[in-house]
């Protein structure tokens, strides 16, 4: 009996035990719920991958979010074009030094303006004072000499460095310019010429060969530095522009030498004017004539080999025609083929013709009075044939 009752307590606390397991199992049971969430996520990552796709996505569009820190790293980026906007603006300021050499081409032009002034008032001058055929009014200039003077000391006083930035062509303009009018003043210091009864055996009174040392013995000063007329033809007309077609737009102050235009040779038409110069000088019976019947062709001395010719080789030598002339005499006919009217040139080209050349007449170009003097048509036969 005793071992019934100790069999029917244990059996009721079995009992009891059984009971209690069952919260335990639904607290295992919400344990295994985690445990089998987190096993049905074990396999949800072989099935979900596309889940864990879309979380990793979700860490994509993080790092996405972290792309658009590397988009802002493509702020650097755009910050990388500011550095290219700076070097645009490096380059812009290296496109502005055009722009700074164009504050120095406002320099340049203010410059030029300098060359242009004074081409104004060189014009101002000649204008009053010369005539259409090239002939100058000695006595009334020399009643206004303080004109004239104040030019040449505007040429005395210009500036180096000024020049320096002027045009090639507004260069080749001052030294014609000074050099016709350097010669004027230089007439006008012996005005009246003088002149001896022994020197009037050669050359006629009012010859400007009465004055010595016209040529290479009166000094003058151009930007502080001295020169003679011979100095600057050899040095600037000959030398460093070695443009012969200045040779005759310097007037040589005489009748038979290129008329002196009554406007200064300006450097923006200064081409325009030379060609036009020589066309008008070569139009003179001083200048250049033909006579078919006796064919003989006359030139002016100023172009003879022994004078300027030769200093024409270079810009109008040429093999190709004139054949049977000397270098120099080649380069002249050439150098006249551009300046002569069609028929003339087809003479010269293809003619039979004897070459000589005008004796110069120095006689004074003065239009003064009874100064004036007229052409010599005298002729120094040259031993040279055309063709």
């Amino acid at each position: 009996m005793f071992f019934g009752i100790i069999t029917a307590v244990l059996l009721i606390g079995w009992g009891c035990e059984l009971t209690s397991p069952m919260p335990q199992k639904t607290i295992t049971q919400s344990k295994p719920e985690p445990v089998e969430a987190n096993t049905i996520l074990a396999p949800k990552p072989a099935e979900a991958q596309p889940q864990q796709v879309a979380p990793v996505q979700q860490t994509k569009t993080e790092p996405n979010v972290a792309q658009l820190t590397p988009v802002e790293p493509n702020l650097p980026v755009i910050k990388s074009t500011e550095p290219n906007t700076q070097t645009q603006t490096i380059i812009e300021q290296a496109a502005q030094k055009p722009a700074e050499s164009k504050t120095v081409e406002p320099i340049t032009q203010a410059e030029s303006k300098t060359a242009n002034e004074l081409c104004n008032k060189c014009t101002a001058l000649l204008s009053k004072y010369v005539d259409n055929d090239g002939f100058i009014n000695y006595r009334l200039l020399l009643r206004k000499k303080l004109e004239l003077l104040d030019i040449l000391d505007s040429f005395k006083t210009l500036n180096r460095k000024d020049y320096d930035s002027w045009s090639r062509n507004d260069k080749i303009a001052l030294w014609i310019n000074a050099y016709n009018l350097e010669l004027t003043k230089i007439i006008l210091d012996n005005y009246p010429i003088e002149s001896t009864r022994i020197l009037r055996l050669f050359w006629p009174p009012n010859s400007i060969r009465h004055i010595k040392g016209i040529w290479d013995e009166h000094k003058f000063i151009i930007m502080d530095e001295e020169f003679t007329l011979q100095a600057i033809e050899n040095r600037y007309l000959k030398g460093e522009f070695d443009e012969p077609r200045a040779f005759l737009a310097i007037s040589y102050a005489s009748v038979s030498g290129p008329p002196l235009r009554n406007e200064a040779y300006c450097g923006k038409d200064l081409s325009e004017q030379l060609d036009e110069q020589a066309k008008k000088f070569l139009s003179r019976p001083q200048g250049f004539k033909i006579n078919r019947d006796s064919g003989v062709i006359s030139i002016s001395s100023i172009l003879s080999p022994s004078w300027q010719g030769a200093k024409f080789i270079s810009k109008y030598g040429t093999d190709l025609k004139f054949k049977s002339q000397e270098p120099a005499v080649r380069t002249i006919l050439n150098f006249l083929t551009k300046y002569i009217p069609q028929q003339d040139v087809d003479y010269l080209e293809t003619g039979n013709y004897t070459i000589e050349y005008i004796n110069y007449d120095w006689t004074l170009n003065d239009r003064s009075g009874s100064q004036g003097g007229k052409v010599s048509y005298k002729h120094e036969r040259a031993n040279t044939n055309g063709g």
